[in-house]
């Protein structure tokens, strides 16, 4: 089974966001960027299927240089080889068309992705992808097994799981429970020595449009003071939720 596992190159949630050119350019100095977590609960997943059923994992990011330290983490972790398509990740739609001309390069049975990335948190890629390969399609998906060419899967639905039952090829919008936080693998030693040896392949773009572009990006208004009501004043705090908070 050729397994490829889509990465995505996104800024540590604990990394402080500011903006440059008028607000228009996410500001890239000083931030710490990371495997996307969806992406790396999806890798984790692969690595299982590499050394129970013998499948080949490929790593796959759209992006420019910058993102190699990113995808050699993830070859680190286990992956086999990586692929850099040399194109910046301006939106969704570009991203999930540059991915596709992979997918079908590669006859990829099976292509893990985050069903969002942690800094635009679209949910767009994957189901785009699929649509553009023909691939069958699961998503926030949060069991994964493959016997052969069957698969039965659970996704999460509002209020519980529901178990479907599809076929390879297949793409998956992977979240935690595909696999659980205290499975994710950090890179060892010889891991990371290792992954300086694995092929890394950089391919030019198809010249794919992106649909959108960034006008501008705004940081959420500050929250207020915390106001502090005496434990006996009942009157003081209905009338702050009554008439500021507007709660009741």
């Amino acid at each position: 089974m050729k397994i490829l596992v889509c990465i995505s190159h996104v800024p540590d949630t604990t990394s402080k966001i500011n903006f440059t050119d008028n607000d228009a350019e996410f500001d890239k100095n000083g931030v710490q960027f990371v495997i996307n977590p969806y992406d790396e609960f999806c890798l984790t997943r692969a690595m299982w299927f590499k050394e129970k059923q013998g499948a080949t994992v490929t790593v796959v990011n759209v992006g420019g240089a910058e993102t190699e330290p990113t995808l050699r983490k993830a070859l680190a972790i286990g992956a086999d080889d990586a692929i850099r398509i040399n194109v910046a990740a301006t939106d969704g739609f570009l991203v999930a068309k540059e991915l596709a001309a992979v997918v079908k390069a590669g006859s990829y049975d099976l292509v893990l992705a985050g069903k969002e990335s942690a800094d635009y948190n679209g949910q767009m890629v994957p189901g785009m992808l699929a649509a553009f390969v023909d691939y069958n399609f699961i998503n926030g998906c949060v069991d994964l097994e493959i016997d052969g060419t069957s698969v039965a899967a659970k996704r999460e639905i509002d209020g519980g799981n529901e178990t479907v039952s599809t076929s390879l090829p297949l793409v998956i919008g992977g979240q935690k429970g595909i696999v659980e936080e205290k499975d994710l693998r950090i890179p060892n030693m010889r891991g990371i020595m290792m992954a300086r040896k694995k092929p890394m392949q950089v391919v030019e773009g198809t010249g794919v449009v992106a649909a959108t572009n960034n006008i501008s990006f705004e940081k959420l208004a500050p929250k207020g003071a915390v106001k502090l009501i005496a434990a006996d004043n009942l009157d003081a705090l209905i009338d702050l939720l009554h008439n500021e908070a507007k709660v009741i």
